[in-house]
Formats: C-alpha cells, sequence, structure tokens
C-alpha cells in the first residue's frame, strides 16, 4: 500500500512510499531514509498520526494503528543525533581526567604554591576516579539504553555540567590553603561513600537483569537477595539514592562547599528523573506498590 509523507512542520509533502499493513514504524524510517531524504536516517525520524500528535512507536505496525492505503504520516526531524552510550563516555571520561589533572596541581592553576600533603586529598581523588571509573565501565557493559540516541546538543550540555564542576570542586580540594574535615567526618564520609557506591552498582546490575538483551521489556523492579537492593522497598529509583548518597558523603569526607553545591544540583536533576519514573511505573502497572516513593524513602 501507498502511505503519504508530509513534514510535521508546515505539512509540507515530502513523497510517497510503499509499504505493507504488517510494516511498523521502524519500517516506515527505513523507508523514508531510503526513498525520500537521505539525510533523515531513522534515529533522527519522529514519525506521528498528526503534525502536533504522539510520536509512534518502532514496533507499532501500521494494521496495528489502523493506517490504510492513502493514509498520511507526519514525520519530524529530531536534528543530529548521537548514542547515549556515547554521550554518557564523554561526560564521564572528562570528569576523570580533569580530576586527576587538578590534583597534580597544575601551576596553571595553582602558580608555584603546589605542595599539599594531606591524606584526605588523595582519598578524595581515589574516590572521585573510583566513582567515574565505575560509570564508565558500567556504561560499556551494564546499562541498556532503552533509546538509542538523543540529540547532539545534550552531548555539549551535559559534558559542560560534569567538566565545570569537576573543575570547581577539584580546584578547592586540591589547593594548597584546602582545611582538612576532622576525623569523625572524614572516616563517616568515606565509609557512606564507599557503601553507597556499592549500593549504586547493585542496583545497576538488578536493572540490567531484568531487560532480557535486545528487548524493551518492562518489569517491576524489586529486591533481588542483595541487601542493597532492598532499598527498592521504599523508592522507585534507589540507583538514583545512592548517587545522591555518594555526593553527599563525599561532602562529609572533604568538607567542601563547592562538592555541596554539585550534591544538590545533581539531587534536584535526579529528583525530577525520579518523579517522571516514579510516575510512569504507577501509570504502567496497576500493581505498583503503594507505599514506595520516588527517590527519598518516606519523603520524596
Amino acid at each position: 500500500m501507498e502511505i503519504e509523507i508530509l513534514s510535521a512542520s508546515g505539512s509540507k509533502p515530502l513523497g510517497k512510499i510503499q509499504v505493507s499493513p504488517d510494516s511498523t514504524i521502524k519500517d516506515v524510517k527505513d523507508k523514508i531514509h531510503q526513498s525520500i531524504k537521505k539525510s533523515l536516517y531513522p534515529d533522527r525520524q519522529s514519525i506521528k498520526l498528526e503534525a502536533r500528535g504522539k510520536t509512534l512507536k518502532d514496533e507499532d505496525t501500521l494494521k496495528a494503528l489502523n493506517i490504510k492505503d492513502s493514509s498520511k504520516l507526519y514525520v519530524k526531524d529530531l536534528g543530529p543525533q548521537i548514542s547515549w552510550k556515547n554521550v554518557f563516555l564523554a561526560e564521564y571520561a572528562g570528569p576523570l581526567f580533569i580530576y586527576l589533572w587538578v590534583y597534580q596541581r597544575p601551576w596553571i592553576l595553582y602558580g608555584a604554591q603546589n605542595s599539599v600533603s594531606k591524606e584526605v586529598v588523595t582519598v578524595a581523588a581515589a574516590c572521585w576516579t573510583l566513582h567515574y571509573g565505575k560509570r564508565l565501565l558500567e556504561t560499556l557493559f551494564v546499562h541498556r539504553f532503552s533509546h538509542g540516541t538523543m540529540p547532539l546538543s545534550n552531548l555539549f550540555k551535559n559534558c559542560s555540567y560534569y567538566w565545570l564542576f569537576t573543575l570547581y570542586v577539584a580546584y578547592h580540594i586540591n589547593h594548597p590553603l584546602y582545611t582538612a574535615p576532622c576525623n569523625t567526618c572524614y572516616y563517616v564520609g568515606l565509609a557512606g561513600f564507599i557503601v553507597c557506591e556499592l549500593g549504586n552498582l547493585s542496583i545497576h546490575l538488578l536493572l540490567k537483569n531484568l531487560r532480557p538483551p535486545g528487548t524493551k521489556l518492562r518489569r517491576i523492579p524489586v529486591p533481588d537477595g542483595n541487601p542493597f537492593s532492598l532499598l527498592f522497598n521504599f523508592v522507585s529509583c534507589p540507583n538514583y539514592t545512592y548517587e545522591f548518597g555518594s555526593w553527599l558523603f563525599f561532602t562529609i569526607m572533604t568538607k567542601c562547599a563547592p562538592a555541596g553545591l554539585f550534591a544538590a544540583a545533581g539531587f534536584y536533576q535526579m529528583a525530577v528523573w525520579a518523579i517522571g519514573k516514579h510516575r510512569n511505573y504507577k501509570k504502567e502497572f496497576a500493581d505498583y506498590p503503594k507505599g514506595r516513593k520516588a527517590i527519598l524513602p518516606f519523603i520524596l
């Protein structure tokens, strides 16, 4: 059957494609790329039933959507895209290398005053390296992304956030005039940081095992026997809870105000994501646990 493709912005006719009733929206995207506009590769397209309508899922079939011969579909150009994996690798590699560079106290930042011999400074660098090294390995071997790509502009936005905050935090902790915290703060902060890092990794592994490879299957996440996963009894996104905990304890360990600002900014963004995911869970699953909060047990 023949489908007419129009631009979602202005409803300008772009061309026509030949498909079968059993074709999926992914097949439609491939046809548009092959027959209408080579630069409009599938990941760059958003297909809709109406110009201002909802984006259709790749796995939806034309038959299920009641699309017949001579029907119209609208395509929106999402702009240049980049894979989620590449964005994650870039935004996490930057903090790792920037912090270790500042840890060496380069003259361009500190001049001739470059002698710091505090144990907490070295441990903070190790913790930072551990965190972002873990993130890079998780991106390569653990995370399964539900979406293949994101707008290229996100690369610059995300990298700017992580890289500049890293420079801000690292500059203060490695400064020759940096004042170390009390021993209690140091040890409590270090212990809390390690626990939260292990918790965050445990949740990421659980979420990986929840979705079979190559699928978009969604199930209600529940504790899997790992004690760190028990936080699922209280919140929908314990990975964010542990992530915030890591930076909260890092702030306690270093007594560094910029680190606290980084923790607060991260918590705000993760809270927004967690609330959205929590709302989607409740909408998608009728039997979703009612006692869970989004990110903070009993609070938020």
